[in-house]
């Protein structure tokens, strides 16, 4: 297979909400190309991207899926993503790394929720953006709607290449702005003939070829003075404005489509072939430290992994960009994060599961190998000559979670070790051991990420697994102060023990005035590793108590903390000073102290009125405005404040703040009630107190657990 030049490869990344037709235009552009002699559906099952089992069985993408055509003398590397929020890690990294971003939009339904997330990164990464407007076909296709609202939502920049002469059931052309002429299909699709541009359509395609002339003139200024003098533009010039465009983020050209009856893709594939940049003429990739990496093949190797796989019977699957350089079966690369070195011993080129052998890759072009020891995706090879690490991707904080358990319990450590390796293929999946909860808990983007999880545990790695309620991390602190005192006192013949200690316990706030009823001779301040503070004040005076025990008294409430006599929960925000108590000169030892310690806070703590705090998080809510209804209905159902509202693109967005008790359940609802068109984001936000009725119950449970109950 021919190794194609920096020039001369092309990496796209089809990206758009679930039924936008990302997998079907796949298929038809390698379809159209000669890749493959028979194109695949979803309702078969056998489409060259969507080739995982689970996929096959949802009738939707679960994973980015690299696939290539070959087209006029150049390669057109695709990456088809998903398009649910639940597995956005898997877009994020395929627009990491493309060179243009093709945005599919449904003519039945405009810009969708959820494209605002995906056109975040896309901006953010800076990258070139066609609009590929599908499903023209469509009996309730609407093309005029779809372009308002995405000029509307993207702005300025939507400039239009092409539009349908019979969007609909019937449709079966498209006029062509760059081209001027136009495209009529066969029932079947495939090369169209070209003919004149109707004559009831002349003026309106001549008004809007001058728009488009002037959008590309506007992008450079030798085109500027071109278009002044000439009054035109040839289709070489208007080609090299849009090129400019496109890469300033002033142009977003919109293509017509039906992927299902193959119409419009191979003029879409010429657009990209011809005016989308190459990795070559877009901004340099940088290294942490914000040196430059030219995309040439003139420079050393290096290579940027951005995906790993674990495929079955085969193992690791490293899926990689090459940032300048060439590499080739036998090279040797340095990981400078691993310190290590991975030999290449297997270049391949993708299609979905199959993979094509070649003997050498460069710059700008993508590919995979097999089995790199040590180096997993997000992490940067280096040939000779080749310093720094590329800046890694970003993902977004997962949204929900669940406790996970293997049913049989000789399965546990596998189960662990499994779920990191799944993590590693899959970054936005976190694994956490939580020993404060003592749950094994997973965390994802939504319902159906973790339920992907779970799928590929029990029919790819054979462990069954059982999903149960994650505990809420609750925390206890006090809202009055107490003094206690208590004496610890055991004799068993030789040596006992002996420790008497008086404490005084008050609720810590911030900028806290020191104590004057007892004078503070030493103090501490600890943050607490799960949040808020302990001052820990020495006030012994006359030698009441060594000062040597003062640390085994302070371990002692340590200990407690870690364990709240309420619920078991972590304690924060107390400050403890020990004012008085008493020793003996042979009995007296840490451990003594320790105790006394301990049980003195605890009877402090009860007399303190103890408060019970939950986590709270910050909610944002976008939805279509006619949803609004039913996403309401369902946060009024929930304990939640409603902090603010905003409309922006036809959505509505909510802010509301909700207890963590509620937000794993409430997610799942809003998704249900919203078809899967909510777009949820929320972050911790702070510790509250729960109400009494809550409390109760909770340290009610606590206490029949302690008593064995």
């Amino acid at each position: 297979m021919k190794a194609y030049d920096e020039k001369h490869v092309k990496n796209i990344a089809l990206i758009g909400a679930a039924k936008s037709g990302k997998t079907t235009l796949s298929e038809t552009m390698l379809f159209e190309a000669g890749i493959i002699k028979r194109r695949g559906t979803i309702e078969e099952g056998n489409t060259v991207s969507d080739y995982h089992d689970i996929e096959k069985e949802r009738g939707n993408s679960v994973y980015a899926t690299l696939l290539h055509t070959e087209w006029r003398d150049y390669k057109i590397n695709i990456i088809d993503t998903p398009g649910l929020d639940d597995f956005v890690g898997e877009v994020i990294s395929a627009i990491r790394v493309c060179d243009t971003a093709v945005m599919a939009l449904n003519a039945q339904y405009g810009v969708e929720v959820g494209t605002e997330l995906l056109w975040d990164y896309v901006d953010q990464y800076h990258k070139p953006t066609i609009i590929a407007i599908n499903q023209l076909d469509s009996d309730k296709a609407n093309f005029q709607q779809t372009l308002d609202e995405a000029k509307s939502f993207f702005g300025s920049a939507v400039t239009l290449m092409q539009y349908p002469l019979n969007a609909g059931s019937g449709f079966n052309a498209i006029i062509d702005l760059l081209k001027m002429v136009m495209y009529r299909f066969s029932a079947d699709g495939g090369k169209p003939e070209k003919l004149p541009i109707p004559d009831t359509e002349k003026e309106n395609a001549e008004k809007l070829h001058n728009e488009l002339v002037e959008k590309a003139a506007e992008n450079d200024e030798t085109l500027m003075e071109l278009y002044f003098e000439k009054g035109s533009l040839d289709e070489d010039e208007m080609r090299k404005g849009l090129k400019i465009g496109m890469m300033k983020h002033d142009v977003f050209p919109v293509f017509c489509l039906s992927a299902k009856h193959n119409m419009g893709s191979g003029r879409m594939m010429g657009f990209i072939d011809n005016i989308a940049p190459s990795a070559m003429e877009m901004s340099p990739e940088k290294t942490a430290d914000k040196q430059e990496v030219i995309c040439s093949s003139e420079g050393p190797a290096r290579l940027f992994i951005f995906k790993t796989l674990m495929e079955p019977h085969l193992g690791r699957l490293s899926f990689f960009k090459v940032l300048s350089g060439e590499i080739m079966p036998g090279s040797e690369l340095t990981n400078e994060k691993e310190n290590n070195t991975e030999r290449i011993s297997q270049l391949f080129i993708a299609d979905g599961q199959n993979r094509n052998s070649i003997n050498r890759l460069k710059a700008g072009d993508t590919g995979c190998t097999l089995k790199l020891k040590n180096t997993l995706s997000n992490e940067t090879l280096n040939g000779k000559g080749a310093k720094g690490i590329i800046q890694p991707i970003e993902y977004p904080r997962p949204k929900v979670r669940t406790a996970i358990i293997a049913i049989n319990k000789s399965d546990d450590e596998k189960l662990g070790s499994v779920l990191q390796e799944i993590h590693t293929e899959d970054p936005t999946l976190q694994i956490e051991y939580n020993r404060e909860l003592k749950q094994l808990i997973l965390h994802g983007q939504g319902d159906l990420h973790l339920l992907v999880t779970k799928w590929r545990l029990e029919h790819i790695y054979h462990l069954e697994v059982e999903f149960v309620k994650a505990k809420i991390p609750y925390r206890e602190t006090i809202q009055q102060e107490a003094l206690s005192n208590y004496r610890h006192k055991k004799q068993s013949g030789g040596a006992g023990q002996f420790a008497e200690v008086w404490m005084k316990i008050e609720p810590y706030y911030e900028g806290m005035p020191p104590s004057k009823e007892f004078p503070v001779r030493d103090s501490q301040e600890i943050n607490l590793a799960w949040g808020g503070k302990l001052v820990f004040n020495n006030c012994i005076v006359g030698g009441a108590i060594d000062a040597r025990f003062l640390p085994s008294i302070l371990k002692g409430v340590m200990e407690k903390l870690q364990e709240g006599p309420l619920t078991g929960s972590y304690v924060r925000d107390v400050r403890v000073s020990i004012y008085d108590g008493k020793m003996h000169p042979v009995d007296s030892n840490d451990i003594s102290f320790k105790i006394a310690g301990m049980m003195a806070f605890r009877e402090a703590f009860y007399q303190a009125s103890p408060k019970l705090l939950e986590p709270v998080y910050e909610m944002e809510v976008t939805a279509p405005d006619e949803m609004m209804g039913d996403i309401m209905s369902e946060l009024q159902s929930h304990r939640n404040i409603i902090i603010g509202m905003d409309g922006k693109h036809g959505k509505q967005i909510i802010k509301t703040k909700i207890p963590q008790a509620e937000l794993d359940n409430l997610i799942s609802s809003l998704r249900n009630v919203s078809q899967g068109k909510a777009h949820i984001t929320a972050e911790f936000s702070e510790y509250s107190p729960v109400s009494g009725e809550v409390q109760k119950k909770l340290a009610d449970e606590y206490q029949k657990l302690q008593n064995g109950n």
